[in-house]
């Protein structure tokens, strides 16, 4: 049964900052560059950005009035992620807000002295991106996307939903996930040994490799653990995929049940960006990004596709539904 936890309180929360520290700025207009590196035409990317410039519009930025946004979006191509980091740093903003791991890293190689606030990367410290959590230094700073704990989670998961559930096979890119012998790869094979499930570590950086971690899955006793960013970028072949295939599969992001995938549970994504917002926020009135702490995820939801469940011959447990966040018919 998943039980909702409560982390290190956000720092960053608007609403804890009061009302005169969102006095009228100056007439400089100040500039944010911003950096995804996902396909612009992608809604749930749409409504991170629109969280965040919100935020920002309630502690008194407005895009067109004190505030100017340069937004890129990189497509998932790492190529084009380090070509249009190299632009945004050329613009010479007061902040670069960026979306992910690739795009941090990318952004970082091309300035020291720009403030950078990421709104979603996996291990900042096993990225290399901070030297420490509490006292980040540098240039750096911003908000973990993933919190040690979740992977015991989606084996649990996976066991409840799958009781023959012998392999699970773990997709994820290794670029954008935490080191091999980080605790949360350890995490996850403690509570795989303890349902009785082996972990396969499976990273895949092209279509092919995804396809056979799929496959593997489809063996008797099989099931799947689906994460990171490349990996949302293929989202609707992975769930096509596992539907014919007939493999169970938890997924890090609510997008992939409301495509059609079986089930998440994962971090909250927009709030990350509401909460990027507010470190922007303090940082355009004079805070430096080395003195705010790196925080982790406060919200996490669980979405079920009764429907994907039923086509898999899948019946979901009374007490997952009872906790689901949203249940999909």
């Amino acid at each position: 049964m998943i039980k909702r936890r409560t982390f290190i309180a956000g720092l960053g929360s608007a609403a804890a900052w009061p009302a005169v520290a969102r006095a009228q700025q100056g007439d400089r207009v100040r500039r944010i560059g911003v950096l995804m590196s996902y396909d612009e035409n992608d809604h749930v990317l749409k409504a991170r950005i629109a969280a965040f410039t919100q935020v920002l519009a309630d502690l008194g930025w407005t895009d067109g009035r004190n505030l100017r946004m340069d937004l890129r979006w990189a497509g998932a191509d790492n190529n084009r992620t380090r070509e249009l980091a190299q632009e945004l740093v050329g613009l010479q903003p007061d902040i670069i807000l960026t979306g992910n791991t690739p795009g941090t890293v990318a952004v970082q190689l091309e300035t020291g002295t720009i403030p950078i606030v990421f709104a979603s990367v996996t291990d900042p410290v096993a990225s290399g991106i901070v030297a420490r959590l509490d006292r980040p230094s540098g240039n750096v700073t911003g908000f973990a996307n993933f919190e040690a704990t979740l992977g015991g989670k989606w084996i649990e998961l996976l066991s409840e939903i799958a009781p023959g559930l012998k392999r699970a096979a773990i997709i994820f890119n290794p670029d954008t996930t935490p080191a091999s012998d980080s605790g949360f790869w350890r995490l996850i094979e403690t509570a795989a040994r303890s349902h009785k499930v082996e972990p396969i570590m499976r990273p895949v950086h092209t279509d092919a490799e995804i396809e056979t971690a799929i496959a593997l899955g489809r063996e008797p006793g099989g099931g799947l653990v689906v994460m990171g960013t490349f990996t949302f970028a293929h989202r609707a072949s992975i769930i096509s995929a596992a539907a014919r295939n007939n493999v169970p599969a938890v997924y890090t992001l609510s997008l992939y049940p409301r495509d059609g995938g079986l089930l998440s549970y994962g971090v909250d994504r927009v709030d990350t960006f509401r909460r990027a917002a507010s470190y922007a926020d303090r940082i355009l009135r004079g805070a430096k990004p080395a003195d705010l702490p790196v925080q982790f995820p406060t919200k996490f939801e669980l979405v079920i596709n009764l429907k994907t469940a039923k086509a898999l011959g899948l019946t979901i447990p009374e007490t997952l539904l009872a906790t689901a966040d949203e249940v999909i018919q």
